[in-house]
Formats: C-alpha cells, sequence, structure tokens
C-alpha cells in the first residue's frame, strides 16, 4: 500500500484524534443517509456503511441510534452535500467535501481558511479529471483467507484491485459498484473494518517530508470548518 497508505493512515489518527470533532461528522454522515434511504440499515446500504465506519471509530451505540432518530425530525435542517476544490504549496491539491444547511456560510468559510494557510480555491470541475471517486474496502486478512480467490469472487461484482500489507486489506473499485461489492462482501462473509466512497488522485505525487508538513497545515486548517466532511489530496 506504500507511503500513501501510510501517510493518509497517520494523519487522520492526528487530525481525528478529537471525538469532538469526528463523531458530529459522522453523526451528520448516518443522519444523511437515513434521510436518503431509509432508518432501516438493512435495506439501505448507504445507512448500513456510514455504521460500519462509526463503529470502527469506536462511537457509542447511543450516538448512533440518535444520528438516525434525527433523519426523522421535524426540525432538521435540510444539509446539503458540496464539494470544493483549490491548490496548495508544492504541487498539492485538494478535494473538500463538505455537509452543510448553508451553502452560501460554507464557501465564505471554505475560501477564507483556504486562503488563510496559503492557497487558493478553484472554480467547481476544476480538479475533476485529476481525482477518481472510488469505492474503498478495509478489512483484516485471517489465516484462512486467500487472497486470489477473494480477488476472483470479487471481480464480477466491479473490484479493479486488492492489496495487502502487514494484514490490512485494501480493495477498490468504482464508486458505482459500491452497493455490488457490498453485497459481495457479505455473501463472502468478511467482516470489514471500513467501507466508504474517497476520491484518489490519478497522478499521485511524492512530496518530502517537509512539504508534506506544509500541506499538512492546509489541511488541517480546512478541516477546522465543521462543516467540511473529508478532504483528499494527491499525495503519493
Amino acid at each position: 500500500m506504500g507511503r500513501a497508505f501510510e501517510y493518509r493512515k497517520a494523519a487522520k489518527l492526528k487530525r481525528w484524534g478529537n471525538m469532538s470533532r469526528v463523531f458530529p461528522r459522522l453523526g451528520r454522515s448516518i443522519t444523511m443517509a437515513a434521510k436518503e434511504g431509509g432508518c432501516d440499515p438493512d435495506s439501505n446500504a448507504k445507512l448500513r456503511t456510514a455504521i460500519l465506519n462509526a463503529k470502527a471509530e469506536n462511537m457509542p451505540k447511543d450516538n448512533i441510534e440518535a444520528a438516525i432518530k434525527r433523519a426523522n425530525s421535524k426540525d432538521l435542517a435540510t444539509l446539503s452535500e458540496i464539494t470544493y476544490e483549490g491548490k496548495g504549496p508544492h504541487g498539492s491539491l485538494f478535494f473538500v467535501e463538505c455537509a452543510t444547511d448553508n451553502p452560501t456560510r460554507t464557501v465564505a468559510k471554505i475560501k477564507f481558511n483556504f486562503k488563510k494557510s496559503g492557497a487558493e480555491m478553484l472554480n467547481n470541475g476544476s480538479l475533476d479529471f485529476m481525482f477518481s471517486r472510488k469505492a474503498l474496502f478495509e478489512f483484516n486478512k485471517t489465516d484462512d483467507m486467500d487472497l486470489d480467490e477473494i480477488e476472483l469472487s470479487l471481480i464480477d461484482a466491479g473490484l479493479q484491485e486488492i492489496e495487502e500489507e502487514d494484514g490490512l486489506v485494501l480493495a477498490h473499485g468504482d464508486y458505482k459498484d459500491f452497493g455490488h461489492l457490498s453485497n459481495a462482501f457479505d455473501e463472502l462473509e468478511i467482516e470489514l473494518k471500513k467501507a466508504t466512497l474517497e476520491r484518489i488522485a490519478n497522478t499521485p505525487i511524492e512530496f518530502t517530508p517537509e512539504q508534506l508538513e506544509d500541506i499538512q497545515r492546509v489541511v488541517e486548517k480546512i478541516e477546522d470548518d465543521d462543516d467540511v466532511q473529508a478532504v483528499y489530496t494527491n499525495i503519493g
């Protein structure tokens, strides 16, 4: 999986170490999924995935159930999923996903945070050709697993690549095949650690440790905004 995978993992642990930040973000994902496809995770793959990812971050059961219930609340503000794009130091690129009930407020804050951190916002669509949206799945490899057989079983569901390092397996396919792959993992009785849609750089760049620190400062500044759900970069 290499340096990029390890960097993303370490950066996530650093940024999401504060549970007062991560739980509200996970909660919004659960609420939006329940609002969109219903409150039954058995029939709502998006909700099932949001719950899985919340549990992976040790979000308490009561918080998860409360987030689902909020989807039926008459007082629930209408949340929209919006993306923003930008470029920063050393040729770094940023794709920002937000969930907001006030797009005007959010775009102003994102633009301000980009500028304050030495980056700049781009017009939406500028980086469409630079990132691909992928369905990503993580699970632990057990002694009885044959990854070659698992790969063959998942190809028809849309699997594009599978790789393993130190017992952690990362599998991905096109985002449109997310549901098919989720069902295929269920049929194989593989317990997933994570299942999500992410944006992966088509041409990742290798940065020096010093450059990564500059880029990380931009990411952290953008993620200070409570409306931000995820930030993706072209780190290789």
